[in-house]
């Protein structure tokens, strides 16, 4: 008959103390890339901004007739 502290499961199991840190770091790996996915699909900073749109709009204003030439060009020189 095996005596009780000759099963090679008892304590840290097979591999030791030092097998379970492998495992231990690939979890915590797979968990971090895991929250690192998520941010990265919630963030909305990695769209392009558009930093002309301002003028996009002053000009739409003038098309329309909202404003006048020279409301415009001081608007613009205000942009810039």
């Amino acid at each position: 008959m095996m005596n009780y502290y000759q099963n090679p499961m008892y304590g840290w199991g097979y591999y030791g103390s030092w097998g379970m840190l492998p495992g231990l770091f690939f979890f915590v790996l797979l968990i971090l890339v895991a929250i690192l996915l998520v941010k990265f699909l919630t963030d909305h900073s990695h769209e392009p901004e558009n930093n002309n749109r301002p003028l996009e709009i002053l000009k739409e204003r003038y098309a329309k007739g909202e404003i006048n030439k020279s409301e415009f060009e001081e608007m613009k020189k205000q942009l810039k």
